[in-house]
């Protein structure tokens, strides 16, 4: 399996818990005596297909996406009716040759391009939309054979929750080389904006760049960098798209680009606070060789990836929670942290001031909301795979996460 047994959790909804499999199937389970109620395949494992991130539930239907990209499988989002498993309707994320948007694939590569859908969307049961984000073209080092930008790679999706119909989308990283890939938490919001109050969509992309749009068209507001070392393009145009830097593409020698193939962020939750009106977000500074390789053909089984990437040795690799102003895109605080900058875990903000922390040295950390101090931590040893969350039990709020083989929760007083 291309997926290699990972699986980041499962979806409720009603009498129903929904799950994935690593071969691409979908299947519904009773709430009360864990018997299958319904078992629906996505696609054929054996042309690359695996899944891996909870599905999402979404009025009477289950949305869910595929893995496989760095295996040349084209992504596609798909919803189930959760009481029957009928399928309802069908994205796919590399439009098929003659479809609209592949003009955007000059080349070959079309037909294993990739754009997987691997991680969990969002839903705002008012507008009726799905928010879904795609993963990285394949080849990804290497363009040769998917000239064009590469709909709908690396992009944000809103889809009509009834029909699976585009309403809008953007694109972060047009023609992405460096696997940035844009299954970051998009985080839903309603703030104020300009003296209005408007829905949001936050999202830090891996890219280096911090998005606010317009949830209901995709308009968008504001486009800064969060991280200092950023060389692959200067910034984000008044057309929407990145201004490019010459030079920064992977070539057969090696080529030095800032943010790392790990992303400026990554897939681990970032959060808000509509007390403080700041983003919450893990960052990482560093950069990677990027190399091109010729002759990669796509193989049933085998990785599709054009190329390789190292981390550079300069700058020295951290990692650094830092906290957003949302309407300026300003870094109203930071937190460096010890350590290699490999951790994998999140934050979560609370209505008490606080932000719970995976911390980069193994680490649960309780940090000031406004001012980024350091209050409490726990000391796990291990290096972070998952971001806390919270929830109620006889009625008082706890805190928890999973560290290594373990779960730990903690009451707050």
């Amino acid at each position: 399996m291309v997926a290699g047994g990972a699986n980041r959790g499962a979806a409720v909804a009603g009498d129903r818990v929904f799950m994935v499999t690593d071969h691409a199937h979908v299947l519904a389970l009773d709430r009360w005596t864990g018997a299958l109620l319904w078992d629906r395949e996505m696609a054929d494992w054996r042309q690359n297909y695996a899944a891996s991130s909870a599905p999402l539930p979404a009025g009477d239907l289950i949305v869910s996406g595929v893995s496989g990209g760095e295996h040349g499988a084209n992504g596609f989002v798909v919803a189930f009716e959760q009481a029957t498993g009928r399928e309802v309707w069908r994205f796919r994320t590399v439009p098929r040759p003659g479809e609209p948007g592949s003009e955007t694939w000059g080349g070959t590569d079309i037909h294993h391009g990739g754009a997987p859908t691997w991680f969990t969307g969002s839903y705002d049961p008012a507008l009726d939309l799905v928010y879904w984000p795609t993963g990285n073209p394949s080849k990804e080092y290497n363009g040769d054979d998917r000239r064009g930008d590469n709909l709908y790679a690396s992009c944000i999706l809103a889809l009509d929750r009834r029909t699976g119909a585009l309403r809008w989308h953007y694109q972060f990283t047009p023609h992405d080389l460096w696997d940035w890939d844009a299954t970051q938490t998009s985080v839903v919001v309603d703030a104020d904006w300009d003296g209005q109050r408007r829905p949001l969509l936050l999202h830090a992309d891996r890219n280096g760049f911090f998005y606010v749009f317009d949830r209901r068209d995709g308009t968008l507001l504001l486009a800064r960098p969060f991280v200092r070392h950023l060389t692959w393009a200067s910034g984000i145009g008044s057309d929407g798209r990145p201004i490019r830097v010459p030079g920064q593409e992977p070539s057969i020698e090696g080529t030095k680009v800032c943010p790392s193939q790990d992303g400026a962020t990554n897939w681990f939750a970032p959060s808000f606070s509509p007390q403080t009106g700041l983003y919450y977000v893990q960052t990482f500074e560093k950069c990677s060789i990027y190399t091109k390789r010729a002759g990669d053909v796509w193989a049933s089984g085998r990785p599709y990836l054009g190329g390789s990437q190292r981390v550079a040795p300069e700058p020295t690799p951290r990692r650094v929670l830092r906290a957003i102003d949302i309407r300026t895109g300003q870094i109203r605080w930071e937190l460096p942290q010890p350590g290699p900058a490999m951790s994998w875990g999140g934050t979560l903000s609370t209505a008490t001031g606080l932000v719970f922390v995976a911390e980069e040295g193994g680490a649960l950390m309780a940090v000031d909301a406004a001012t980024g101090e350091p209050l409490w931590s726990f000391q796990t040893s291990q290096v972070w795979r998952a971001s806390p969350m919270t929830y109620m039990f006889d009625g008082r709020q706890h805190v928890a996460i999973a560290s290594g083989n373990t779960i730990l929760a903690f009451a707050l007083q």
